[in-house]
């Protein structure tokens, strides 16, 4: 099979991706290494949300799961990698996306490690790649040739997309005639039910709301390859990490607990708690997406790390000619000493706070 590197567009794509790793390794050498305390001696840990909806570490911060840190809201994000980047240039301190891009991040040199699983596809989330129903798509062959819009490069759509392709029995020649065309989410639908694309990558509020106006059905899915999978981590920096071990650690056990909240709650009760800490913070946010909410999306109690997880995208990249065979091993690039859903703290069927929860 002839490797990737020879598409001139994904040739490109992974130049870019790679020089922004090495501009990385570069910034960190110079930027602010960390936010200071506050006046009752709490680290200040900074992130980048996400409008009109709560990561599962703001609610750990409302629920009062967090001991020994704060949290500073500076800006939100504009996609995973761009999250990971920021956190690996010290511009805030951690942040989260795919684990192909967070792989991709430290075989380009960045110093992280992932200390929790972030998103995933459970029992009622999953991204779907859709196609209009008179379309006349059936099979991977049928995209030859054919546009699918994705969210970004070098992430999740494309990764399950050329995953999907090969499974399919696509050969490296054909699949790069699929053509890939990055659209914003909020733009994808309308491009594909206008012609524009023949595939649309569709999750949460965007794959939803596509359904409930009819014509379009998946053609496949994440959770076709790969069932119910983490498949995003939250990444801290390695020397943040050696200096700031206590407020990693409290960052961790928190969101850990939250996502085991979130896991056990009803939707109507999470919902509700969502749209309280969103009218709370005050940054004139809609709360319409929130109808939306099915779940965490995460079908690992507590955002436990599996090798697998990560081990599955090296042998992508390794597969596909983007990475050295031998150079990583996912054994090394994540940890869950401080997930108490893993350090035996909780049993892995324990509730938030460790407490038994009714099957």
């Amino acid at each position: 099979m002839a490797s990737p590197l020879r598409r001139p567009r994904l040739r490109r794509a992974l130049a870019a991706a790679f020089a922004v790793s090495t501009a990385v390794v570069l910034l960190t050498g110079c930027a602010k290494t960390d936010a200071g305390t506050t006046a009752d001696g709490k680290t200040v840990v900074r992130y980048q949300g996400s409008n009109g909806q709560v990561t599962a570490f703001e609610l750990a911060a409302d629920l009062g799961y967090f001991n020994k840190i704060d949290l500073h809201w500076e800006g939100d994000t504009t996609s995973g990698p761009a999250n990971i980047q920021a956190a690996a240039t010290k511009q805030i301190e951690f942040g989260s996306a795919f684990n192909g891009a967070v792989i991709k991040l430290i075989a380009g040199g960045a110093p992280v490690t992932s200390v929790l699983s972030s998103y995933g596809a459970d029992e009622l989330n999953f991204t779907g790649y859709f196609v209009r129903d008179d379309s006349g798509l059936k099979s991977a062959r049928d995209l030859i040739g054919k546009k699918v819009g994705v969210n970004t490069l070098g992430a999740h759509h494309e990764f399950i997309t050329r995953q999907w392709l090969h499974d399919q029995g696509l050969s490296d020649a054909e699949i790069k005639q699929v053509q890939l065309v990055v659209l914003p989410p909020a733009n994808t639908e309308d491009a594909l039910r206008n012609g524009q694309i023949d595939v649309a990558a569709l999750g949460g509020v965007f794959r939803d709301t596509a359904i409930g106006r009819g014509g379009l059905h998946p053609l496949y899915t994440d959770k076709d390859l790969f069932g119910q999978f983490d498949y995003g981590t939250y990444v801290f920096r390695n020397d943040y990490i050696k200096s700031h071990g206590d407020a990693v650690a409290d960052f961790v056990q928190g969101t850990a607990r939250a996502t085991r909240w979130l896991q056990v709650t009803p939707r109507d009760e999470a919902v509700a708690r969502f749209a309280d800490i969103i009218r709370k913070r005050g940054r004139n946010e809609n709360t319409n997406l929130l109808q939306y909410y099915k779940s965490s999306g995460i079908p690992v109690a507590g955002g436990v790390i599996a090798e697998r997880e990560l081990q599955i995208w090296i042998d992508w990249l390794v597969r596909n000619g983007e990475l050295p065979a031998g150079k990583l091993a996912a054994k090394d690039l994540y940890t869950n000493k401080d997930n108490p859903y893993a350090n035996g703290k909780y049993a892995p069927t324990g509730g938030p706070s460790g407490e038994v929860v009714a099957k």
